[in-house]
């Protein structure tokens, strides 16, 4: 039968009086079966450093995309600047008499050809004109202000030989 503690929820006993009882021992028992288990603190926490490194992630990945894109950005720049140069070379290797027949090797001997030709000095203009002389500053890329600036000057006042 039914036993005189009192009644029993959740494995709780609640004696029941009519008597003045304490008032905040009532809070306090409120509070208890109010307050999160301890699984489900911990799982905040955890969450919460979870969102925090995927945040730091989604940072790092910004940047990430950011520098593709300015890579895509000099590398389709020196791809055009490569197709303007390979026009230049086959519209020269073309004019050739026979070009379709004689091949990669008409194209040399028209080099060779005319650079024999090429007055003194001029053959700094023609390395200078294979060169990208537009200073880009790039974490990426070393530093070659030296050899741009060598190569200017040797452009403007050949070696005496």
């Amino acid at each position: 039968g039914f036993q005189n503690g009192g009644a029993t929820v959740n494995g709780d006993v609640f004696q029941e009086s009519n008597g003045p009882t304490d008032a905040y021992a009532a809070i306090a028992k409120a509070d208890r079966l109010t307050q999160e288990p301890e699984s489900i603190r911990k799982w905040r926490e955890e969450q919460k450093k979870r969102l925090e490194e995927l945040d730091a992630a989604s940072k790092v990945t910004e940047q990430e995309k950011k520098d593709l894109e300015e890579w895509n950005l000099r590398q389709n720049e020196q791809v055009e600047k490569n197709r303007a140069n390979n026009r230049i070379a086959d519209k020269a290797f073309y004019q050739q008499p026979d070009a379709d027949v004689i091949g990669y090797v008409a194209s040399e001997e028209a080099f060779l050809k005319e650079s024999k030709e090429e007055t003194p000095g001029s053959e700094w203009e023609k390395v200078a004109q294979l060169c990208d002389f537009n200073p880009k500053s790039s974490k990426q890329s070393k530093d070659v202000s030296r050899m741009r600036s060598v190569l200017i000057s040797l452009k403007q006042t050949p070696l005496s030989r």
